[in-house]
């Protein structure tokens, strides 16, 4: 069962401004990589997709001289520990199942591993979906977080989006986890 959807999430006032932040064409994209990658790696469509459109809302603007500064931005960013902790926050306050919200946080924590030192991490199906799918979707320098969605066509998108999770959950294929 479904405790709180896309829509729910997307149109909140926090997701509205951190997802304006760090770019809501490449969020709605991200989500739509996710789901297609939840169906190949057998993890939770709903979970997928909801760490999928938060991934990046703990991003900071780094700027030198008004312009946007990728190499700082590299250098010093911990954007997925503080989206994760957002994330969280959000989910609970709108009714999100708890166990849920963990583990939707604990995969845009893991997302990326730019913020950790030099190694690996042994990432579980769900963090590894999250973090293929928002390298599917990236571009040289950061250029993703700055291509242009209209507010109205992101909402129509998440809301398709949305009837294709719940399809999937009602599906033999996901009975077990719904």
């Amino acid at each position: 069962m479904r405790h709180v959807t896309l829509v729910e999430i997307f149109t909140h006032p926090i997701a509205q401004k951190y997802l304006t932040r760090s770019g809501v064409a490449h969020a709605v994209s991200v989500a739509y990589h996710a789901f297609r990658l939840s169906v190949q790696h057998n993890v939770n469509p709903d979970l997928a997709t909801k760490a999928a459109l938060l991934h990046d809302i703990g991003h900071y603007e780094w700027y030198t001289n008004g312009q946007w500064d990728y190499e700082k931005y590299r250098q010093n960013d911990i954007h997925a520990i503080k989206g994760a902790e957002r994330a969280h926050k959000l989910l609970i306050r709108l009714g999100e199942e708890p166990q849920a919200a963990k583990e939707i946080a604990l995969a845009i924590l893991l997302h990326t591993d730019s913020y950790l030192p030099e190694g690996t991490i042994q990432q579980r199906p769900l963090q590894k979906v999250v973090k293929l799918a928002d390298e599917a979707d990236e571009e040289p320098g950061g250029k993703h977080h700055y291509r242009e969605m209209e507010y109205n066509l992101a909402v129509k998108k998440i809301k398709e989006l949305d009837k294709k999770v719940l399809e999937l959950l009602h599906s033999n294929q996901f009975k077990q986890l719904g």
